[in-house]
């Protein structure tokens, strides 16, 4: 239990202490101490209580509960002042009314409701706990590095470090707490810190832009909290309980279905379903270590965290077809809508909001199979999108642009970069790594629960993610033997999670039948009551790990062998004569052009503006009708 409260508890207290700090070499310091830290007791809480399901209570509740209700009040209050000062009155008037609402019943009719397990510890928070403490860690490190360097770019905005590394060990804390809550108003709680949080953190640089896109987040969170709020309401006064693992275990009856329905509704707009999904695209103006935090190891997590513990009350209810239409719908809009965006921030976007929407079409289908997926689905999205959000932030400071388009020289500026970001990519969509398993297990799940028109989206879907990845790993490959590049070194804050990041995408897609063996099958085992089985067999897995080994020999060839490596460059074919240096051609009539590659973006069939607006409507009216219909049933 000590472990467990120091797990929450230690990120909150480096979160203050580095606030306070104002030297650079210290704080810098302070957070890579606080980083290796808060890995190694993830490490520990994952070593003590992996083997079996863990329940705790804490002595004095009560207490905890009046500190998070002050806490509540205080960042209502801020939440509403800054809201009134910029003139957005909506966040306020969420803000209060969420606020107010839980607060009386916090003191109302809570009373006499007993929780008998605050804390809930198996196998699926053991997982969120390692992906949240093992990449947020990284995340904070690597913003170590990338930090130094980048109000040397950015000039013109204020410099707030010890504010914005504060920030990020707060959600640190918030986001343990969420996943290892079972009170209701305890995970309640902590999601509005992230909430709290995510905005503080989009609005860093404080421009009229980030601010604005800090405030876009801020509402639509803040609406989801609402209904959350609502929910808990609902859930304690009509069936006398708080907890989440009493709630799911009931029979999925209409009467318990609605305040799952504004359970569900919440976690869509944390986790940027359509229509929600504007907030994280805005998310792209805040420095890279915010997005991929917010991307890949919290913010959004949170949401399809809770779809799937929420997946037994889910399945063929009106709820479960609701929320697996509206995750259809962002997975096919949105990597459609991916294959348009040159800026590779944007596209790592799109593609977060279009997988999430994908675990939330597996988590709410509620099968054995689909839920293996969505789980494997996390754990490999987790450890790529981070890998490849802060190998773009690099990128970004080598060769002086994110866009897909510069990067054809970024093999010869970093081959390390390249290769890891190539590694990134690889892991995101090609066979046999880990995304590809989980979609071939989804697929799998989606045929045998009769699934027609999921199975249609995951095919267009997936098609258009082989192509947007494709062209990204073209432009990185295309002059990987330019003659004489100019090289580039970055701190050692970056490469050192930069690498280790690397090397757990290879692991996880190595170990994931360790992964579904000792975690992911006991897990099924006790959420459906029998002996889960692994939905891929030994054979398949022994071919798929045969398959990882020969590609991982690929990116061998890009590494210099020695210092001065004399390896012959292959000339390559242009529109002319090449004039040797993998770089220019002499035309037909003889002028010299240096070469250029460019990708196809079709913007005009797939861009934001042509598929935005009718994938938003269709969404609408997917939760419109979903929600007439329970409430028809309730009547």
């Amino acid at each position: 239990m000590n472990a467990i409260s120091l797990l929450i508890l230690f990120p909150l207290a480096a979160a203050l202490i580095i606030f306070l700090v104002r030297n650079d070499k210290v704080r810098n310091t302070l957070v890579r101490i606080s980083a290796i830290a808060t890995a190694a007791v993830t490490v520990i809480v994952t070593y003590l209580y992996f083997n079996d399901i863990q329940t705790f209570t804490y002595p004095h509740e009560e207490t905890i509960d009046l500190i998070m209700a002050v806490v509540e009040v205080a960042v209502a209050l801020f939440i509403i002042t800054v809201g009134i000062k910029n003139k957005k009155y909506l966040v306020s008037a969420f803000s209060f009314i969420q606020t107010a609402l839980i607060l009386t019943f916090e003191f109302t009719g809570k009373q006499g409701i007993e929780v008998k397990t605050a804390i809930y510890l198996d196998k699926l928070a053991i997982i969120m706990v390692l992906i949240v403490g093992l990449v947020g860690s990284l995340i904070c490190l690597y913003a170590v590095g990338y930090m130094k360097d980048y109000h040397k770019h950015h000039k013109e905005y204020k410099e707030r470090k010890s504010f914005f590394f504060a920030i990020l060990f707060l959600f640190l804390s918030a986001m343990f707490g969420l996943v290892l809550s079972n009170n209701l108003t305890w995970l309640y709680f902590c999601w509005e810190l992230t909430t709290l949080c995510s905005f503080l953190l989009i609005g860093y640089t404080q421009t009229k832009e980030a601010k604005n896109n800090a405030f876009r987040a801020l509402v639509i969170n803040l609406g989801g909290g609402i209904a959350f709020a609502v929910a808990i309401v609902w859930i304690g006064m009509q069936f006398d309980t708080l907890e989440l693992s009493t709630l799911v275990s009931k029979k999925p009856e209409t009467i318990i279905l609605m305040p799952v329905f504004l359970l569900a509704f919440a976690a869509l707009t944390k986790s940027a379903q359509l229509p929600f999904s504007s907030w994280l695209l805005g998310a792209m103006v805040a420095p890279t270590p915010t997005s991929a935090l917010l991307h890949s190891a919290t913010m959004v997590k949170a949401g399809v965290y809770l779809i799937i513990r929420l997946s037994p009350m889910l399945g063929d209810s009106y709820v479960g077809r609701t929320v697996t239409l509206v995750g259809g719908i962002t997975f096919l809009a949105c990597s459609l809508m991916a294959i348009a965006q040159s800026d590779a921030k944007k596209i790592l976007a799109y593609s977060t909001i279009a997988n999430l929407g994908l675990i939330v079409i597996c988590a709410s289908i509620g099968t054995q199979e689909s839920l293996w997926a969505a789980i494997l689905l996390v754990i490999f999205h987790a450890v790529s999108k981070s890998l490849l959000f802060i190998s773009v932030g690099s990128a970004e400071h080598q060769i002086g642009s994110r866009n897909v388009e510069d990067m054809d020289v970024l093999m010869g500026v970093s081959s390390k970069l390249a290769i890891f970001m190539l590694i990134g990519i690889a892991g995101m969509f090609l066979a046999p790594f880990g995304m590809l398993i989980s979609k071939w297990v989804a697929m799998k799940a989606f045929i045998d629960s009769d699934q027609i028109l999921t199975v249609i989206i995951l095919a267009y879907g997936s098609a258009a993610t082989l192509f947007y990845w494709s062209k990204w790993m073209g432009k990185l490959v295309s002059n990987a033997n330019v003659k004489n590049p100019v090289k580039h070194k970055f701190h050692l804050d970056e490469i050192i999670p930069i690498v280790i990041l690397g090397i757990m995408v290879v692991i996880s897609c190595f170990g994931f039948p360790i992964i579904s063996e000792h975690a992911l099958v006991p897990y099924l085992s006790n959420i459906f009551g029998s002996e889960a089985l692994n939905p891929i067999g030994k054979n398949n897995t022994e071919l798929m790990l045969i398959m990882l080994s020969m590609l991982i020999i690929l990116p061998v060839s890009f590494i210099p062998i020695y210092k001065n490596n004399k390896r012959r460059k292959a000339s390559i074919y242009m529109a002319g004569e090449n004039t040797g240096d993998n770089e220019s051609f002499n035309g037909s009539i003889g002028i010299t052009q240096k070469v250029e590659l460019r990708n196809w973006y079709m913007e005009s069939y797939f861009g934001t503006k042509t598929l935005s607006l009718w994938s938003d409507i269709l969404s609408i009216i997917t939760l419109v009708v979903g929600s007439i219909l329970l409430i028809g049933g309730l009547l």
